[in-house]
């Protein structure tokens, strides 16, 4: 309870969820002494995977006995997952106290939610010699986590239209995002991972021709392969390794786990090659393609595979159906989406779907709501809850149930299972 009411006040330090500057993180890390200076530091910045490849690197870099720290945006199912310290989330406790003393050197000045808690989370990690993996949010030149002083690396994942609402109607190009995420890297190594087209990394290479980083690139330094065995092949200039098969799924998660070793044999952390093959096994992986096995909706669903991913953007659609594609039989999509989003041209990527059924996101005032979303797709339905959303599919045997569209609904609906 202490924790919400110190959250509660936060989010009302500034009128505004997002107001693009540096200029009030800046002004609070002052205040707090310039944590953010005392960081070791790897950003990850893109559209899609920058999650599960720190979530790789953090698996690959706990196998060889070094702990991270990170912070990542949004949360799933509660706060505290922003805030990974030794490898632990922080206690609601500890956050309390760390956001209470945030608050109090801030004095009242305005600043958005999401700018006071990353300068809360360099604050909490200041004093530790730890590895920090940073994810940025919206973009990266304005985005609060982009006044650290040094990077050991930044990872550049896949780039592709989303936060459009957030540009002028005219600047809605995937040149303009490039820029917006690749501009301002600080100089130290870039690893590229995989992009959706060659067209993507030449407008990434043209933004980063003036960074004097060595550049590590997908396909020119380094790749990665599936063998139709079950294991996977990657190589780069130092040599090549035969890998078993990660424990995530999706072709998607291979470009991840790639860049990210990548950046790891590229610094230097002396990692081994059985620190990656037993690391890629065990990577955390939540609301990225996660196949729910127990709890309450997979009782509903009964022999049939029910899957949450929180993607919300085209290319997330598109490597979803990729996935999709490889199973013969019914797929049963079920549907919720904040409102800012390309409704149709998400869905437009999903192919031989047996059915869409839509559904509000609780407790979300930007959602759309389910019932102007089933509005936009002939055919589609609309449930009142996810569990009637699903009591009430046509499920054979084998079936596929994907619940999809954002990560608040992934995140309501693993609080709910």
């Amino acid at each position: 309870m202490k924790l919400q009411k110190i959250l509660s006040r936060l989010q009302k330090l500034h009128p505004k969820e997002i107001d693009l500057s540096l200029d009030r993180v800046r002004i609070l890390c002052k205040k707090l002494g310039n944590p953010q200076e005392k960081l070791k530091c790897i950003s990850i910045v893109g559209t899609n995977g920058k999650y599960s490849t720190i979530q790789a690197i953090r698996a690959i870099l706990k196998e060889a006995n070094i702990n991270v720290n990170i912070y990542t945006s949004p949360h799933i199912q509660k706060i505290n997952e922003r805030f990974i310290y030794n490898d632990k989330e922080i206690s609601d406790d500890n956050l309390a106290k760390l956001l209470s003393e945030v608050e109090e050197i801030n004095a009242g000045e305005p600043i958005t939610y999401f700018e006071i808690l990353t300068a809360a989370y360099f604050y909490f990690a200041k004093n530790s010699d730890n590895i920090n993996l940073i994810e940025s949010g919206l973009f990266h030149r304005f985005d609060a986590t982009n006044i650290i002083k040094e990077n050991l690396a930044s990872i550049v994942t896949a780039i592709g239209f989303d936060h459009l609402d957030w540009l002028p109607e005219n600047e809605q190009t995937i040149e303009k995002i490039v820029f917006e995420k690749t501009s301002s890297l600080l100089n130290s190594k870039i690893i590229i991972s995989n992009q959706n087209s060659s067209e993507v990394i030449n407008i990434i290479k043209n933004n980063i021709s003036n960074n004097s980083s060595k550049k590590i690139i997908y396909n020119e330094d380094f790749s990665c392969s599936e063998n139709e065995n079950g294991f996977i092949y990657y190589e780069d200039k130092i040599g090549g390794i035969k890998l078993p098969k990660p424990n995530i799924l999706g072709q998607f998660q291979i470009d991840n786990i790639a860049a990210a070793i990548a950046t790891l044999r590229n610094l230097d952390f002396k990692i081994q090659e059985d620190h990656i093959k037993k690391g890629i096994t065990k990577i955390k992986s939540v609301a990225r393609l996660q196949e729910i096995k127990s709890g309450k909706l997979k009782d509903l669903c009964k022999n049939n595979k029910i899957f949450i991913d929180g993607s919300h953007n085209p290319l997330g659609a598109k490597v979803l159906n990729k996935y999709l594609d490889n199973f013969n039989c019914n797929k049963h999509i079920i549907l919720g989406m904040m409102a800012n989003k390309d409704h149709q041209k998400y869905m437009g990527y999903f192919k031989n779907i047996s059915s869409l059924t839509t559904v509000d996101i609780p407790n979300q005032t930007n959602a759309i709501k389910g019932i102007e979303l089933k509005n936009k797709f002939p055919n589609a339905h609309f449930r009142d809850s996810i569990e009637e959303a699903i009591n009430k599919l046509n499920l054979q045997e084998n079936d596929i149930v994907l619940i999809t569209g954002s990560l608040y609904l992934a995140g309501e609906v693993l609080n709910l299972n």
